[in-house]
């Protein structure tokens, strides 16, 4: 496709598969399919398939969580998706997720196993099923909400938008750049805003509200998405940095970071969890490699 400011687009779009920078090798216009793949079943009562992409994070945090408010119930198998491998167009992941995008969950406590996909609706599902992280009066279960939703409508400006132009796109297109990054900036505005006046996003209470807007805008502010912290000033939305720093601390938060991670430090990475155990052998690796 032409980059020249003066191109037109043609009368009826075609794919074209050599276009799309560093996704254009899993990127398609249709759904559906590419191969015969059945996933791995563990033995406990949620599995997960995912890659610690912010989205996977959001659903590890959320199962950190309430695994470390003492629900064995909660207990979950974290299988790796590879989706630059394309293990999303496998079809046991698409009769799972017909969208093809991690994460995805399925709920084998329930007498049927229960599909669930959409980070936001994940995290729903396990807010409700156990009662945690989302108040239960009216009006602070609705604000929680509004940000939960909020997130969701916001965070492909920042992703798709921002970040694919910025870090991904192989083409630095100029407008692109400056129309999301205005965006992001003014997202990071309206959160600045809100922390300005609550402790957390849905008010005093941390719930998924700030588990799912963390993952994106909490690790934008500390300078982990698309090495882009000087260029959009984050360090200085204060009560951002605030909140985020804060939620970066929490135990769980920090579990949740290392699961279907495959990138970034050695250290931080768990590329499949299975039992609780595993970061402590994840820890001993790491002690045995200093002594």
């Amino acid at each position: 496709m032409s980059q020249d400011s003066d191109y037109t687009p043609p009368k009826v779009w075609t794919w074209d598969k050599a276009n799309g920078g560093e996704f254009a090798s899993i990127n398609r216009p249709i759904a559906g399919p590419t191969h015969d793949k059945a996933l791995p079943v563990g033995k406990h009562p949620f599995q997960l398939y995912s890659l610690a992409t912010p989205n996977g994070v959001k659903v590890t945090v959320m199962l950190e969580e309430l695994l470390a408010l003492g629900y064995r119930d909660a207990e979950y198998d974290a299988w790796l998706i590879r989706i630059g491998d394309g293990d999303q167009f496998g079809s046991g992941f698409v009769e799972i997720n017909p969208n093809s995008k991690i994460p995805a969950l399925v709920d084998h406590s329930t007498p049927t196993p229960t599909r669930v996909f959409e980070s936001g609706s994940i995290l729903l599902y396990l807010a409700e099923k156990f009662g945690e992280f989302l108040p239960s009066n009216p009006a602070k279960r609705t604000e929680a909400l509004n940000w939960l939703f909020w997130q969701m409508g916001s965070a492909p400006f920042l992703g798709g938008g921002f970040g694919h132009f910025y870090a991904y796109a192989p083409t630095k297109i100029e407008y692109a750049i400056d129309r999301y990054a205005m965006e992001a900036k003014r997202q990071l505005d309206v959160l600045d805003r809100r922390l300005a006046e609550t402790r957390y996003l849905g008010g005093d209470e941390y719930s998924i509200a700030d588990i799912a807007n963390w993952p994106w805008y909490g690790q934008l502010a500390l300078g982990r998405l698309y090495d882009a912290g000087e260029f959009l000033q984050v360090h200085t939305y204060e009560h951002v940095q605030r909140w985020a720093t804060e939620i970066d601390a929490r135990p769980a938060v920090k579990r949740g970071r290392m699961v279907n991670r495959t990138f970034g430090d050695p250290e931080m990475q768990l590329h499949e969890r299975h039992d609780a155990s595993d970061f402590e052998y994840k820890t001993q690796d790491k002690v045995e490699a200093n002594v």
